[in-house]
């Protein structure tokens, strides 16, 4: 079987590994237009921020690692066409400019994602960056060295993180989003506030509910970003407005998306029995909404990556779906959330209630109790829980792991009341306060008053 895999970040990397191990006679062979793999850009902002201080340590894998299972790793070559029909590939060697073709019996598209780069004036100026990949990393430390005022533009996860290792590192910082608050995707206002809060404290310009419009400069470099609200004097500009998946090499060759995102079935097939994706290139079934969408996460990454290895010779384990799971840690604040915000749950169209509970997590009598902020999502009519999100200065993100069970198993907000957890003081209470927050939204029974004769 000469299987033939494009693109290798963290599907790539799990779909090869696993492959290799499953089918060991398997001839495979890896175009990766990068001369690095399994970069984990999670880690950008550590890396930036100074807290991982070796960048050896955000790779998982490297091409000697796949060479070492028998893979034909090609690094720095890019594919330049596919015929999905005739199962060819014709490719380009970078370094040489050589081009080849190629066959397969079997094609594993795990192409990724790319930063969304709009099409304003002044968007070529020098110091407007991107983050996504090693290069981009090193870029970004390396330019921050020498700026004194930093511009982020998209606060989700990306760009909050970056502003946080900006500031820390003594920068003047500007976050701008078209949102009126950040985080908008991941978390209902009460959340998001706290966070926005503690940037105001440390002294970082919150440019919310504002559209960039465009970039001046001088002498080819960036020095304003002009909004639609004004102008804010920058030395360092960091793109963080999305991504959107790589995928035009396939575009009429296999079914899409609207946004290009690659539609799989529950075992990662395109609409090309042979033809396999993985990742940020495709789309994902979204438990709660049982819509395919696109969620870009490492954690769908891997598992879409395994699940393509297992399937690749015959159906053998289906894709659950996701939650869209994510945590994030901004200065004291440990923030976790699952599936659906209430706001965003109600712009899908769905009739929701939610639960919010604020309590400490374990014994006031304790040498410390941090209290921790628990907000549950659950449809009306069928009371199934669909969302969650956490916030505590004590890391409680876990919780939402066990939340994210809940919405995979289409579990209720009354179940939840009574659900088996541990007590011991070191860890929480009688009632945990996943509990907590189920009993909270238990429905009042009525009682009927006896009639006395």
């Amino acid at each position: 079987m000469k299987v033939a895999v494009i693109g290798c970040t963290h599907a790539g990397t799990s779909a090869i590994v696993n492959t290799a191990k499953l089918y060991p006679d398997a001839q495979i062979t890896v175009y990766e237009r990068n001369d690095n793999i399994s970069f984990l850009s999670c880690g950008i902002a550590l890396y930036v921020g100074g807290v991982v201080k070796d960048p050896d340590g955000l790779f998982y894998s490297s091409p000697e690692k796949l060479e070492e299972l028998g893979v034909d790793t090609k690094m720095r070559h890019e594919i330049v066409s596919v015929d999905t029909d005739r199962k060819t590939l014709k490719v380009r060697n970078l370094v040489t400019s050589e081009t080849f073709d190629d066959t397969y019996d079997k094609l594993i598209i795990t192409t990724g994602s790319w930063p969304i780069v709009p099409k304003l004036e002044g968007i070529d100026l020098d110091n407007i960056l991107l983050s996504k990949n090693y290069r981009h990393s090193n870029t970004i430390i390396e330019k921050a060295r020498h700026a004194k005022h930093i511009t982020v533009v998209g606060a989700g996860y990306i760009g909050v993180e970056l502003v946080e290792a900006f500031q820390q590192n003594g920068k003047q910082v500007t976050l701008i989003d078209s949102a009126d608050r950040i985080l908008n995707k991941y978390l209902d206002r009460e959340f998001s506030d706290q966070i926005e809060n503690s940037f105001r404290e440390k002294g970082i310009e919150l440019a919310l509910g504002q559209t960039v419009t465009s970039f001046q400069g001088e002498e080819g470099k960036v020095t304003k970003v002009i909004t639609d609200k004004g102008e804010i004097q920058t030395d360092l500009v960091i793109l963080c407005i999305g991504f959107r998946p790589n995928t035009g090499l396939f575009k009429g060759q296999v079914d899409m998306l609207d946004n290009g995102a690659i539609v799989v079935n529950s075992y990662m097939q395109t609409n090309k029995p042979d033809v396999y994706a993985a990742g940020d290139c495709c789309s994902v079934l979204y438990n709660p909404t049982g819509k395919m969408m696109y969620i870009p996460l490492a954690t769908n990454a891997v598992r879409m990556g395994t699940l393509v290895a297992r399937n690749l010779v015959k159906h053998t384990t289906p894709y659950m779906g996701t939650q869209g799971t994510s945590g994030l840690k901004i200065y004291e604040h440990n923030i976790a959330s699952t599936g659906l915000t209430e706001g965003a749950a109600k712009d899908e169209g769905l009739q929701v209630e939610a639960v919010t509970i604020t309590d400490h997590y374990r014994p006031e009598f304790m040498p410390t109790s941090e209290s921790v902020t628990l907000k549950v999502v659950y449809e009306t009519e069928t009371r199934r829980v669909i969302g969650a999100q956490v916030i505590s200065k004590a890391d409680l993100t876990q919780s939402i792991n066990t939340l994210s069970v809940c919405i995979q198993n289409r579990m209720t907000i009354d179940q939840l009341a009574f659900i088996d957890f541990f007590f011991q003081p070191h860890y929480n209470k009688p009632w945990n306060f996943l509990n907590t927050a189920g009993l909270q939204a238990l429905p009042e029974i009525q009682t009927e008053t006896p009639v006395h004769v």
